[in-house]
């Protein structure tokens, strides 16, 4: 099928928007054929590249490409013999009484120095010297006990920061997906920073997310929440899909928007990443279907 000059130059516009360029050059439709069900494509939710927050060995990986993942589980472990070690310590001193306890023995006798000599000052047996002399002792032996179970809390929160530093050695999954890709094993150097290679790259599949161009025509036809049904291409059946971004802002130079949908994906048995045709109810059946150009 021929494509006219004014057809051929809005098509070439029409890839300036990422979305839209997909839809014509992965099925090559021209834009007049586009209709209900308008061509579009699969894609994973989010996909999230697990890098070290610390330069490190990687001791162990635990998943391999194509490995499901659920959201906490433990992907790569960096050698941490150093880290552990300062943890030990760390959690040793926080348990430490013995400060504590010496500083305890000193207030009581302190405070039983203080009674005595208050009832014998009663007595005029002792000067005022000798009491405020006691009093004093007091004071000082409350303030060691004080300063002694504020170091003990000190400690505890140096042991938390220990334990933070341990597990900035263990790298866990943000989500639940599937494992797309492994770009270390263990004995490569996991280094820090997002330019830094990445250990794995993770897709959440669960929900997908769906893309679709629609023309001028279709605008203010759809909202979010309503439902388009999706036929993925190469599979058998027919899934709901939720729409839930309807852009405002047009391609000037193709005069199409983009529209968003969530597919539920459960049992993970659609993949991401292929083509498909959604419809809308909303927009009504049309007789004209895409053709693809020869």
């Amino acid at each position: 099928m021929k494509q006219s000059e004014p057809e051929r130059n809005r098509m070439e516009a029409f890839c300036v928007w990422p979305r839209a360029c997909l839809a014509v050059a992965a099925f090559g439709i021209p834009l007049a054929a586009w209709a209900n069900p308008y061509e579009c494509l699969i894609e994973p939710n989010q996909v999230v590249e697990i890098r070290s927050p610390s330069e490190g060995l990687i001791a162990k990986v635990d998943v391999k490409r194509g490995d499901r993942v659920e959201a906490g589980q433990i992907l790569v472990e960096l050698e941490s013999s150093v880290e552990q070690s300062a943890a030990e310590m760390a959690k040793y001193r926080s348990q430490m009484e013995g400060r504590i306890a010496s500083s305890r023995n000193r207030l009581e006798f302190a405070t039983r120095k203080l009674n005595r000599t208050q009832e014998l000052q009663k007595q005029n047996f002792v000067s005022a010297q000798s009491g405020d002399e006691a009093e004093a002792e007091k004071r000082i032996a409350e303030a060691e006990l004080r300063d002694a179970i504020e170091n003990q809390e000190l400690a505890r929160h140096d042991y938390q920061h220990s334990v933070d530093l341990l597990n900035r050695r263990i790298l866990r999954s943000p989500l639940r997906g599937v494992v797309v890709d492994r770009m270390l094993n263990p004995g490569d150097l996991a280094e820090a920073g997002t330019g830094r290679k990445p250990i794995l790259k993770i897709a959440q599949i669960d929900p997908l997310l769906v893309e679709v161009a629609l023309p001028l025509e279709a605008y203010g036809k759809l909202r979010v929440g309503m439902t388009g049904m999706v036929t993925p291409e190469g599979l058998k059946g027919r899934y709901p899909a939720s729409i839930t971004v309807v852009d405002s802002v047009f391609d000037a130079a193709s005069g199409m928007f983009g529209v968003r949908l969530e597919m539920k994906n459960r049992k993970a048995s659609i993949p991401g990443g292929i083509r498909c045709q959604v419809e809308f109810a909303a927009l009504g059946a049309d007789a004209i279907r895409p053709v693809k150009l020869k």
